[in-house]
């Protein structure tokens, strides 16, 4: 669950109804929670900008933990919002949805965290990988142990921000521990969008569609090394 967020404004102008995020970083590097998955991955801050301005909020007891933000239009207005990995000290990692509201750098939606502390999680991409007009988020699980590819779908309703989890599948890995990358994402094999990751081996290279509700894995090939999880 959330909690313990001080949010923090530095050379922020009023939001309005036109202020548009254009940028983000994880800023002030902390050591506090100390997992260690990621090479100088923890950060205590979010920093976003604007044309107007900037804002920024600090995290107790939880960081984030990823290699940078990503910026996403999840509900199709033209605008961007932010996705984040968070991890809860005693609750692990959850993906965590924000943009500006009421002026202020705000969390609008997440999902629920894995439940042990020092288990992460490691985003694939975001995209509408089945074509239905909403946006889904891939990320695999535990990719150092549970090997887990999960999507998530994230919308809006009216002033309401709502995330369901779509499909999942055992046998993929997208980082290796602390390394600084993640290898893979989503792209277009040909035969529309596929989340690209390894097997749980880190032998083959693996293609997924989501189709109907479900993910369509194919063997694309052998890992030789970051490059080879492309198309």
């Amino acid at each position: 669950m959330w909690r313990f967020v001080v949010c923090l404004l530095v050379f922020a102008a009023p939001a309005s109804a036109q202020e548009i995020i254009t940028g983000a970083r994880y800023v002030t590097p902390s050591a506090e929670y100390g997992h260690g998955a990621l090479p100088d991955g923890e950060f205590a801050g979010l920093e976003v900008t604007t044309a107007q301005g900037s804002y920024r909020v600090r995290l107790e007891g939880q960081v984030f933990e990823d290699t940078a933000p990503r910026l996403a239009d999840l509900d199709g207005d033209g605008a961007p919002e932010v996705v984040t990995v968070v991890s809860i000290f005693d609750q692990g990692a959850q993906v965590m949805v924000w943009g500006l509201r009421d002026g202020a750098l705000a969390p609008l939606v997440w999902n629920t965290p894995i439940g042990t502390r020092h288990r992460w999680l490691a985003i694939a991409g975001i995209a509408d990988l089945d074509g239905d007009g909403r946006m889904e988020i891939a990320y695999v699980d535990r990719p150092h142990l549970a090997r887990v590819l999960r999507v998530i779908r994230v919308w809006r309703a009216g002033e309401s921000w709502r995330v369901e989890p779509v499909a999942s599948a055992d046998g993929h890995t997208n980082h290796r521990y602390g390394a600084p990358n993640i290898e893979g994402g989503v792209f277009d094999c040909g035969q529309g969008l596929e989340i690209v990751t390894a097997d749980r081996e880190w032998r083959r290279v693996l293609a997924t569609r989501l189709v109907a509700g479900r993910l369509q894995t194919r063997d694309i090939g052998a890992y030789t090394g970051p490059d080879s999880l492309r198309c």
